[in-house]
């Protein structure tokens, strides 16, 4: 707080000073040599320039302390006890741009609320005429309706994307913990992605103690394994190979450790470190057009805010491990 009241009034010091010895040489060269009356003079003028400083400091100080501190909280940068004209005028404008920034927040909330909801009400509308054309191709078995078929489990789990990343801006209010049997949650997610499976000629293998319970939030885990089966099926589609779900406790028992590995293309080393950034597609993404760079980002947010972890390791050309770790 001194530092920048010094600071703010060093110019006027030092002009104060250059005034009272320009005043000194203009009565020194006017022939008036009285050194104890010119030291009288300067003391005085600095005795007088003291004075307003003190003055200055004192009804400033909550203004300067203000400046230098800071701030915790918005309302704090309004908050006002000066009686200084400068201090209030400039807290006064401050007040009002917090009142329009409070205003436009406020708006904008608005908007995305109303988005949010409309994303929502029209995800769950696209359900309806999606489940009408799934019961449609189940009574053929011909190509037609097997591509048709194909085609609306690739719409489900992009509609199903939408509503969960929705979902994501109130997940503390979404959220459960309960005991969840992970082979019951795999086999469930395998079942679920069984025609992609089919489609892409790859197998499934599920390796899991029926007993294994980790403490989480049932619906969340299962959407953190389609996605993961999903990208594991895409990015390994046929290759006639398996995709194994594992889980096991870690060595010291106190992790579960869940395991969704593929023996698919692999992620090249430069792309490793961005594959949880959204929208991050990297070199094969520009393989599949169909990736949206969306789906690992999601599960990194979800499995940060049920606070367990997420690991991954891949090699080009042999496949890729993610890894999640659930605390005992």
């Amino acid at each position: 707080m001194k530092r920048l009241f010094w600071r703010e009034h060093l110019p006027l010091i030092l002009f104060t000073a250059a005034e009272l010895l320009v005043v000194l040489l203009v009565f020194w060269y006017d022939g008036y040599d009285h050194p104890v009356t010119a030291s009288y003079a300067v003391l005085l003028g600095l005795s007088v320039m003291g004075g307003y400083l003190a003055f200055r400091f004192y009804t400033h100080r909550d203004f300067y302390e203000r400046l230098s501190q800071p701030l915790i909280s918005l309302e704090e940068s309004i908050k006002h006890n000066e009686s200084a004209p400068l201090p209030t005028a400039l807290s006064e404008l401050m007040e009002e741009q917090y009142r329009q920034y409070r205003n436009q927040m406020e708006e904008w909330e608005r908007r995305r609320r109303e988005h949010l909801i409309f994303m929502n009400q029209w995800v769950h509308q696209m359900k309806t005429p999606l489940s009408v054309i799934e019961m449609i191709t189940q009574e053929d078995d011909n190509d037609g309706y097997r591509s048709i078929s194909e085609e609306s489990d690739r719409i489900r789990r992009g509609l199903e994307m939408v509503l969960y990343m929705s979902r994501l801006e109130t997940f503390e209010q979404d959220f459960s913990v309960e005991p969840v049997k992970l082979h019951q949650a795999a086999v469930d997610a395998v079942h679920e992605n069984k025609r992609y499976f089919i489609h892409s000629h790859v197998y499934p293998e599920v390796i899991i103690d029926p007993a294994l319970t980790v403490q989480t939030d049932a619906k969340w885990l299962r959407f953190i394994l389609m996605q993961l089966l999903s990208n594991a099926i895409k990015y390994s589609s046929g290759s006639g190979l398996k995709v194994t779900v594992q889980a096991f406790y870690s060595e010291d028992r106190r992790q579960v450790v869940l395991e969704v590995t593929d023996r698919g293309m692999g992620i090249p080393k430069s792309d490793i470190k961005r594959v949880f950034d959204p929208f991050y597609t990297g070199e094969n993404g520009r393989k599949l057009k169909e990736s949206t760079g969306m789906g690992l980002y999601l599960v990194s947010e979800v499995v940060r805010k049920m606070n367990h972890r997420i690991e991954l390791e891949s090699e080009p050309g042999q496949g890729t491990t993610i890894r999640l770790l659930f605390l005992q």
